[in-house]
């Protein structure tokens, strides 16, 4: 956690080591998305057609409609609000891959990347993750995003402004998932999770009456059966880290 008028690192645990982050990587396809929008490169009503991709499944809502085509920003802000992967996919299909790799250098990262598209089966010829990285950088990006530091951020921040998964730090705000761009109770959130099997990661902003902050929070583990206990142990954990926040901003 990063104090983002001070720059002050306020809490760090483990914060170098590099993790599996599941789908928090879409992080840099949007920054590549919304650079393009800035430069002209592309227009927020180009259209995108999900045909053009394998269909994947999992989260988000573009498998369950009826529409085939839609405008780009409409896909993105998909990608933020509900981690769309068919709209992941197809974004990811329209600017490359190689072209969303490069952010991490541009943002000065070393361990933290997105590595693949979305997979319903990943074989051993696929890259093994998704995305990884270390929570270090990660409240980087997000302290980077914050400060403008890329002429794209302001836009990334309004896709992920809609995110609606709060059930791992964000708990703690005990905010409307569905409703929460502006502030409750003094508090605003914007964050991007990432949820695989072993995997739960958070990252985020926190903009509170007394402190405002970035963070991250990461974890991995090896699921023990069904009701696998330490995915409990790792989400109440993260509530508490939640509640720790809190109690700062």
């Amino acid at each position: 956690m990063v104090d983002l008028d001070g720059g002050d690192v306020l809490v760090d645990h483990g914060a170098d080591r590099r993790l599996s982050t599941a789908s928090v990587g879409k992080i840099f396809l949007l920054l590549e998305v919304a650079d393009r929008l800035a430069s002209g490169a592309l227009r927020t009503g180009h259209l995108v057609d999900r045909r053009a991709v394998e269909p994947v499944a999992d989260s988000g809502l573009w498998q369950h409609l009826a529409a085939d085509v839609l405008p780009v920003g409409d896909a993105a802000a998909l990608v933020g609000a509900v981690s769309d992967n068919l709209a992941t996919n197809v974004l990811l299909d329209l600017v490359g891959l190689a072209a969303v790799q490069q952010w991490p250098a541009r943002l000065g990262l070393a361990e933290t990347a997105l590595h693949d598209k979305v997979r319903d089966v990943r074989r051993p010829s696929d890259p093994p993750a998704l995305s990884t990285g270390t929570a270090a950088e990660l409240a980087e990006v997000m302290r980077s995003l914050h400060a403008g530091e890329v002429r794209a951020a302001r836009r990334v921040l309004g896709w992920l402004r809609l995110g609606t998964d709060l059930s791992m730090v964000g708990q703690a705000f005990n905010l409307d998932p569905l409703a929460h761009a502006e502030p409750d109770r003094g508090v605003r959130l914007i964050n991007k999770t990432g949820t695989d099997t072993g995997v739960r990661a958070d990252v985020g902003l926190v903009y509170g009456p007394r402190r405002r902050v970035a963070y991250a929070v990461v974890a991995n583990w090896t699921p023990e059966g069904p009701a696998d206990p330490h995915r409990d142990a790792v989400l109440a954990g993260m509530r508490q880290i939640g509640a720790h926040i809190r109690a700062v901003v």
